[in-house]
């Protein structure tokens, strides 16, 4: 995960504390805080830290937030999600029936009700339903899962760019190769795990 200039203060704050206790020679602390400023990750951040027994790793603040807050939030993008369809379907059908409506210069009978109706009907059951079992919960964590691959996904080719241009990996890595050297960043803390699916139990 990205680490912020909040973080990198904290981690150089630590770093001259420990200079201040002989734990760190003047050259090793310049090193380090030159590094703390360059990281990127919290995993960069933390490996400056390792050595030191009081001090504390990088951790992202994680703000709690209420359940009725939650659940709000979850329940607007999940209301979208089944019935933003429907509403694209009537905005179309509709356009179709008023075109035709003016062309034959008369009232003609709202045909798309016999599409809109029962598709609407199914909705609202699914709606009903849907809140009743919590689906928007369901469909956020879905949601965040997926984004929380793409990041995965951005570091990963992040690695493979620097790896390759540092030499350790060549230009166009093997698929083993490439798996590899994933479970090695993986293992030194500069990449974390691949996010896995929430249970559906969750």
């Amino acid at each position: 995960m990205r680490a912020a200039d909040e973080d990198r203060h904290k981690v150089a704050d630590q770093l001259r504390l420990a200079l201040e206790e002989g734990r760190l020679d003047l050259n090793e602390y310049d090193e380090r805080v030159k590094d703390a400023y360059a990281a990127r990750t919290y995993a960069d951040l933390d490996r400056l830290l390792t050595d030191l027994p009081n001090a504390a790793p990088v951790v992202p603040a994680t703000p709690q937030q209420s359940p009725v807050l939650v659940a709000e939030k979850a329940t607007a993008p999940w209301l979208g999600h089944v019935w933003v369809p429907w509403a694209k379907a009537a905005v179309f059908f509709t356009l179709i029936w008023a075109v035709g409506a003016l062309g034959s210069g008369e009232a003609i009978f709202y045909w798309p009700v016999w599409v809109l109706g029962p598709w609407g009907v199914v909705l609202v059951l699914r709606t009903v339903a849907g809140l009743a079992q919590g689906e928007p919960r369901k469909h956020a964590a879905e949601l965040e899962h997926r984004r929380r691959l793409r990041e995965h996904k951005q570091e990963r080719k992040s690695l493979y760019r620097r790896a390759i241009a540092a030499g350790e990996l060549p230009a166009k890595p093997t698929k083993e190769e490439r798996k590899a050297f994933i479970a090695e960043a993986i293992a030194r803390g500069e990449l974390p795990p691949k996010p896995r699916r929430p249970a559906s139990d969750e």
